[in-house]
Parts: C-alpha cells; structure tokens; sequence
C-alpha cells in the first residue's frame, strides 16, 4: 500500500521550536505521530488479511509494533534532513505488501483496502478528542494551557492531516486506489499510467505549490475539526478552535 506520508512545519521553525515545545510535549507529540503512522499501516494489513490476503500478516506488519514500520531512509532520515534544511519534514512509513490476486473481487478489496489506513487516522483524532473532553469535563486539565493538550491537538491535526493527504487522487496515495474501483476498464488504464510520475506530481504539490496545496487541505480539515469537537463535546470547543487557526 501507499506510503501513509508526514508533512508538518513553517519555512525554519526549527530554529525556534525550543520556544514553542518543551521536551515533554516534544516527546508525547513525536509518540503520538508514531502511533498515528503506525496504526494506519496496521489498518491496511488488517483490511488486506480480512480481505483474503495474509501477507502483511505473515510478514509481521499487522501489528501496533511501530519497529516492523520503520522505513530508515523514508522515516527517520529523508524527514529529519528536510526538517532541518527547510523547517518542513516529509516522509512516509514502509509500505504494507498486498497481493491482489490473493483477495476477493481485487479491485473492490483494493479500495477498502485503502481506505481503512485513511480511516483509522479519523477515528483517532476521535479518541484523542474525546480524551481532550473528558480530561476537561473531569476537571484533570483546568484550562487549555496544560501541556497535555498540546499534544491532544497534534495528535487531532496530525491524524486529520495525514488522512486528508493520503485520500489526495494521485497515485500511489491511498485515494488512487479508490478512483480505481470507480473506473471503467480503459480509463483505469490511463489513469494507472500516472503511477510512475506520482510521486514527482505530489513533491511538487508540497514543494512548489506549497501554500495552495496547504490551504486546500484545510479547507476540508477545519470542518472535520469542528465536527469531531462537536460529536466529542469538548467544552469552549470555538474558543479551542480560534486559538489553533487564530486566523
């Protein structure tokens, strides 16, 4: 499957990042950016073994183990480079192997597959709304100011980004593989061939149209914001929201 890709920070915020994050919340969000990486792949190779196909299983990926996810170059290196260089990181986790011909109905089976990496990103920036709220309601945090809810919004954002992105139609991200499903024979073919420059197409979409391409992505994710603040009853959850788009 798709690489489940990472892309977060301002134009050298690393320069500045010991004024806006202790190294507690520095860590708890680094933790909880991995549980979201992790879980997504772990949702392919769950949907791919229900579906027919065992070899992510077999092969030791269906499993909440961030180690077997690891990719040295696409996870640790290449973001750690970029971050340092241009205050963004992008990268990506190793991709789940599937085998098509394994499953039943391949083209159906290849969208669900899909789309539940993307979907168990949404329903953890469910849970960790849902903790924010009850942390709240409880009276555990008094206010928005605790660390903890520093890291309670990256995993919200994070989980939300990483979802929107990767159901972006540009293959091999996981929203390609829905399009497939839809298509007719001869378009599918056509539209297949934009695999082998895909990638190129989606360094330029976070590269060269970087503001656009942002800006589109939260055209979708603030409403998804509001939302599961809603569903989940986070207290003064339009205040919370001002103070994370103070714009």
């Amino acid at each position: 499957m798709p690489h489940p890709w990472l892309i977060v920070g301002d134009e050298r915020a690393w320069e500045n990042a010991n004024r806006h994050m202790d190294t507690f919340t520095l860590v708890g969000s680094i933790a909880i950016v991995v549980v979201g990486l992790t879980t997504h792949e772990a949702a392919h190779a769950w949907a791919a073994d229900r579906l027919g196909d065992p070899t992510a299983r077999l092969m030791g990926r269906l499993t909440l183990n961030p180690l077997p996810h690891i990719d040295l170059m696409m996870t640790i290196v290449l973001p750690l480079m970029l971050l340092m260089t241009t205050g963004m990181a992008f990268g990506g986790a190793k991709p789940v192997p599937v085998q098509l011909h394994r499953m039943r109905n391949p083209m159906r089976s290849m969208a669900l597959v899909a789309i539940a990496g993307p979907a168990s990103n949404f329903l953890q920036a469910i849970f960790w709304s849902a903790v924010m709220s009850a942390f709240l309601h409880f009276g555990i945090w008094g206010d928005f100011a605790a660390r903890g809810m520093n890291i309670l919004v990256v995993g919200i954002l994070f989980n939300l980004v990483l979802m929107t992105f990767n159901l972006v139609p540009i293959p091999p991200l996981d929203g390609s593989r829905v399009v497939y499903y839809f298509l007719g024979h001869n378009a599918r073919k056509a539209y297949g061939k934009l695999e082998r420059h895909g990638i190129f197409l989606v360094f330029a979409l976070i590269i060269l149209f970087r503001d656009t391409f942002w800006n589109a992505l939260f055209v979708v994710i603030k409403p998804m914001i509001k939302f599961i603040f809603w569903i989940t009853s986070v207290p003064d959850a339009d205040l919370l929201f001002q103070q994370i788009f103070p714009n």
